[in-house]
């Protein structure tokens, strides 16, 4: 693994790679009088992530594991209540340092945790997937979910500091490295069209060394939310295959019958939906169209829909937090490297772009 990425100044917190991280995280340490410091974990990253952490933590402050269960199921306000009151019942106080090591729901969920204990306390994040480097460790949403709709309870806060080590990929299983690859894949088409093209021959990545694309995917997202903290604008372009891949990726979650989908997994079919989407409405060509849907099922397994699960879909899509005005808005790409936000979308298309997905 190459270590030598520069630094990402994100807002108001540098994002580190490597070995640069553990320094600044042990000099934060020296410099800020905490009380005493908590790591949040699920049942996986204690088990494979945390002895690499421990030993390279210099301080002499009380460390307290919190852990809860892995999986998107737990990544509720239930959770956050249990971890509240291990936090209250430890001594956690305002002065009082979480660090959040592993995937997104972990650091979506931890960040929440810390920001509404006792109207917040920092934290920092150390994302341990593909996915959480390059999308959720970046740009400061921190939420859990309320029953099956993602994201619906959170806030916009920022960790202190993002450490990324992509030596921890190491224990990441193939298809999670699959699923962290769609927010990549993403990040090319709705901004860097030659990132986007660097991923057309995959025979030709080596995964060996892979950072430097981690790291242009990091500095993407970086540049958008920096301009639009809060989405209200440009922001919105990280949705591209969201509206429709987090509706598909919710109810696959609530039905008995299907499997749970990874979220990377719902996202690269809501990015094949929402292109054929952007072609119907003239903003790509039929090539450009086939080249997305070609790469990305060379890459991802096709999910399989039948007629009656498209209704339940569409009714997810209500409850999209993009929605403004009970109209449902998408961001659709217009030329591969550019993108179009608030784009109204009738069903009818949408149902379209579900049956062109099948074929």
């Amino acid at each position: 693994m190459s270590t030598h990425l520069t630094t990402i100044q994100a807002s108001n917190h540098p994002i580190y790679f490597n070995e640069k991280g553990y320094e600044a995280l042990n000099i934060h340490l020296k410099e800020n009088k905490y009380s005493n410091l908590f790591i949040i974990v699920d049942s996986n990253t204690n088990e494979f992530c945390l002895p690499k952490l421990l030993p390279v933590l210099e301080t002499d402050l009380t460390i307290e594991i919190i852990e809860f269960e892995n999986g998107e199921i737990n990544k509720n306000i239930e959770t956050c209540v249990q971890i509240w009151n291990v936090l209250t019942e430890l001594g956690a106080d305002r002065k009082s340092l979480v660090i959040n090591l592993g995937g997104g729901v972990v650091t979506d969920l931890g960040g929440f945790v810390a920001s509404t204990f006792k109207r917040g306390i920092d934290f920092i994040n150390i994302p341990t997937t593909l996915l959480s480097m390059v999308d959720a460790s970046v740009g400061g949403k921190n939420g859990v979910d309320l029953g099956n709709l993602k994201n619906q309870i959170g806030v916009f806060n920022l960790p202190v500091m993002v450490l990324v080590d992509t030596d921890y990929l190491e224990t990441v299983p193939k298809n999670e490295m699959r699923s962290g690859l769609a927010e990549m894949l993403k990040h090319g088409l709705i901004f860097d069209k030659n990132y986007w093209e660097q991923f057309l021959d995959l025979d030709a990545i080596d995964f060996a060394d892979f950072d430097p694309l981690i790291h242009r995917s990091v500095a993407i997202k970086n540049e958008i939310v920096t301009l639009d903290p809060t989405e209200k604008n440009i922001r919105k372009s990280l949705n591209f295959g969201h509206t429709l891949g987090h509706a598909i990726e919710s109810y696959f979650l609530e039905s008995d019958d299907k499997t749970t989908l990874l979220h990377g997994e719902a996202i690269a079919v809501g990015m094949i939906l929402e292109s054929y989407i952007s072609l119907e409405k003239n903003l790509i060509t039929i090539a450009e169209y086939k080249d997305i849907k070609t790469a990305i099922k060379a890459i991802f397994d096709d999910i399989s829909f039948d007629e009656k699960d498209i209704d339940p879909i569409l009714e997810l899509l209500i409850h999209d937090k993009k929605n403004e005005y009970g109209s449902i808005q998408f961001a659709l790409i217009e030329s591969i490297g550019k993108i179009k936000i608030n784009q109204l979308v009738e069903n009818e298309l949408i149902l379209n772009a579900f049956r062109d997905y099948k074929s």
